[in-house]
């Protein structure tokens, strides 16, 4: 690897090509002019080779790496209780990149089964519980234990209300978590439909600790999207209320249903309000951020105001709620001592202030992290790429890429067309005294219609167009067809990495 952390081809020999890259040392919005083409030895194409300016010559040691994938998802409003972090966009996925078999070999020959490997390592965010509209559930390993603690606090209140139950409380109190998380369920399901209606997919929706999320993939376009996309959810918790309330009056008070639709009333009254309050990051934040977003026209400024108000959100939660609780402001007796549980519901706000505080700090960040997206651009990650036909020998290929400068191999059939890319961990698993007799056809991948991008992509454009076909390599290619070089997801996912820690 050399000093710039970019991978390249193996060195097979002869004098510098030029100094090495820096394409990975830093992103930078400019359009890197092309210099004059350089058309190999003895190459079959009857073009020139394509070149971007940030070339380097090959090196020996040169690896691809197996970069650590960012999340790649942007979490949005639909929390209940409580909203999960924000996501980074995510690269692409590296598929196949650790295949180094046996070189001319079929195993090494295309990556059929990128999509398996994708789909097998994608995060499955917990117990898959079903698929609604499309979109899987799920269950956090952290609702089981929330779900005890309510069943076993549910079940002490209802020994005082319903003392007749005796052991059969707990069961209650069970069903009652259950169907409080059916609630926050329906909840997060109205986001899930605003957002599908907008055409805004959506990953999944997650039960989890003191509520859920919706992870829907894009930022809403305007604002009035947005606030109708984060309002949903507490206006459905809501109608809920309004539905349970209407049930209470069909029942007998006092009983195990009246109590029961009580409980579910209160519960949903709660998530409604406290997701209103305007912070992010709950549904009050998202709401504020689109009126801010409204008046000023800069989402950026909407994002930053509603991030340090769930900020001091946070701070008024952890100092406000154990006061309110001990003074008696919320319905209990007030007390002076220090007891059980006054200790439990100062645990109970530092939870909730560190997940509101972490949560809008995440929301900050992340569109940080948006506004300097734009600068990952396909035209300046774009290796320079020596165009070479199914037959050549590896060796002839590699020495007519280290007199180009290039670090990247096109297969091109005998019109000059490209047809496969040859996937750099494939060669650097070829022996050398092996490449004189091994054609480079035995290490390339096809080219398939999404492995063609734009030399112009850029930002989420550019790493939505990546994610939905993944691959280890990429053909770039000019607005005319020509080829422009050839782009590695290692190098898309190190630039992405630098502009995450540029924004934080």
């Amino acid at each position: 690897m050399d000093e710039s952390g970019a991978s390249g081809l193996p060195r097979t020999g002869g004098g510098d090509s030029g100094p090495p890259s820096e394409q990975d040392a830093a992103v930078t919005p400019a359009d890197p002019e092309r210099t004059d083409s350089t058309k190999p030895a003895d190459s079959p194409r009857p073009t020139d080779t394509a070149r971007p300016t940030d070339t380097a010559k090959p090196t020996d040691t040169a690896k691809p790496t197996d970069s650590p994938q960012p999340k790649a998802r942007t979490e949005r409003p639909g929390t209940s209780g409580a909203a999960g972090p924000e996501q980074a966009p995510a690269p692409v996925r590296a598929a196949a990149s650790s295949d180094k078999g046996d070189a001319g070999s079929d195993d090494v020959k295309g990556s059929g089964t990128a999509q398996e490997k994708q789909e097998k390592k994608a995060p499955g965010g917990g117990l898959l519980m079903g698929r609604i509209f499309g979109v899987p559930i799920y269950v956090a390993p952290s609702w089981f234990l929330v779900a005890a603690l309510i069943t076993w606090v549910f079940g002490g209140q209802l020994d005082r209300v319903l003392p007749e139950l005796g052991g059969a409380r707990y069961l209650v109190a069970l069903f009652f978590a259950v169907a409080f998380y059916a609630s926050v369920l329906v909840h997060e399901l109205a986001h899930t439909v605003a957002a599908l209606r907008y055409k805004l997919p959506v990953r999944k929706i997650q039960l989890q600790f003191f509520g859920g999320v919706s992870e829907i993939e894009k930022e809403s376009e305007t604002p009035g999207r947005e606030f109708v996309l984060a309002f949903v959810g507490p206006l459905l918790s809501l109608v809920l209320a309004g539905v349970f309330y209407a049930g209470m009056q069909a029942v007998e008070p006092g009983t195990v249903p009246g109590v029961l639709i009580a409980g579910l009333m209160i519960s949903n009254l709660i998530v409604a309000a406290f997701n209103l309050l305007p912070g992010l990051p709950l549904d009050g934040g998202r709401m504020l951020r689109a009126v801010v977003w409204k008046i000023t026209g800069k989402p950026m400024s909407g994002t930053v105001a509603a991030a340090w108000v769930g900020r001091a959100l946070a701070v008024s939660v952890l100092i406000g709620l154990p006061l309110l609780t001990q003074s008696g402001a919320l319905g209990a007796e007030a007390t002076d001592s220090v007891g059980m549980d006054t200790v439990t519901d100062a645990l109970l706000a530092a939870i909730l202030a560190a997940i509101i505080w972490t949560g809008a700090g995440n929301s900050l960040r992340m569109a940080r992290l948006r506004e300097r997206l734009p600068e990952l651009r396909a035209r300046t990650l774009t290796r320079r790429a020596v165009p070479v036909e199914s037959a050549t020998p590896l060796s002839e290929a590699l020495r007519r890429a280290n007199d180009a400068g290039a670090r990247a191999l096109v297969v091109v059939n005998g019109h000059g067309d490209p047809v496969a890319v040859v996937r750099e961990a494939a060669i650097v698993g070829v022996p050398e005294h092996r490449r004189p007799w091994v054609a480079v056809s035995g290490l390339a991948q096809d080219l398939t219609e999404g492995m063609k991008v734009s030399a112009e992509l850029s930002g989420e454009e550019l790493l939505d167009t990546l994610r939905a076909t993944p691959a280890t390599e990429y053909l770039v290619v000019e607005d005319t067809g020509e080829i422009y070089g050839v782009l590695s997801t290692s190098d898309v996912e190190r630039a992405f990495v630098k502009a995450m820690d540029r924004s934080g």
